[in-house]
């Protein structure tokens, strides 16, 4: 949304605002609650990743939780400027970390172990390129939903195969938070007009990138559990403070 004291980045050349006045609190920040609220992802992936080292997971994991954080800055930096150049910096990384997501669900069954990475790391690269020249507008949007689509029956699989209940509610976790989170994006995209009138603004798409948070840290947490349940190193779902979810596992001597 327009409004508000003079920007320090220039005029606005992204292709899309958010339900927030631009640069109400400061001249750095365009949007300054969708630019704070990626805080507590890269905080969230940061706690995935340190657990996942400590404990020597797959180095696919270690990736995964480093995109996250990527993706959580790339999205600071584009929400914090609202230049064209930055939204790159958000819309890109969002396409790899789900390539990353189809390789992490799909690689154990694969029986070509060298044809999926090399194939996922070209098409990321490809798009990346495309995507820089060519703004694909609500193609990008149709694209993404796709890629997620195709993620869905594999985690269904490896959830009706789980018969731990803490791991389960990891997966009731992860669904609700993307529901609750598309419900705040939707709400913010649909009804800007009418909140704006509002006496506070409840920033949708601020709650969108904080349940989203959550919502990556329970797919990735989910996913390790299943992973380790794969190599039989006996995971066990505990908490943090008695709070936060992670996973912690037994290898065998011999691993």
């Amino acid at each position: 949304m327009a409004d508000g004291i003079s920007s320090f980045w220039g005029p606005v050349t992204s292709t899309i605002e958010c339900c927030e006045k631009n640069y109400a609190y400061s001249s750095y920040i365009a949007e300054f609650y969708n630019t704070l609220s990626n805080i507590p992802t890269i905080l969230l992936a940061l706690i995935g990743l340190i657990n996942a080292l400590r404990q020597r997971f797959e180095k696919r994991f270690s990736v995964l939780h480093i995109s996250n954080m990527i993706l959580a800055m790339g999205s600071m930096l584009y929400h914090a400027t609202l230049q064209r150049v930055q939204q790159q910096s958000d819309e890109t990384p969002m396409v790899w970390e789900m390539l990353l997501y189809m390789y992490i669900l799909y690689s154990p069954d694969w029986h070509y172990r060298s044809t999926m990475p090399t194939f996922l790391f070209l098409y990321g690269a490809v798009f990346a390129v495309v995507h820089s020249v060519v703004h694909f507008g609500i193609g990008f949007k149709l694209h993404y939903v796709i890629l997620c689509l195709l993620c869905i029956p594999r985690m269904y699989k490896y959830y009706i195969h789980t018969q731990d209940a803490a791991a389960k509610l990891l997966a009731k976790m992860y669904v609700a938070s993307i529901f609750l989170g598309s419900l705040c994006w939707l709400g913010d995209r649909l009804f800007c007009e009418e909140v704006s009138g509002w006496p506070v603004n409840p920033q949708g798409h601020a709650l969108w990138h904080v349940f989203m948070g959550f919502n990556s840290y329970f797919a990735n947490t989910f996913l390790m559990f299943c992973r380790a349940q794969q190599r039989g190193w006996a995971p066990r779902v505990v908490y943090l403070m008695g709070i936060l979810p992670y996973v912690k596992i037994e290898k065998p001597k011999s691993q």
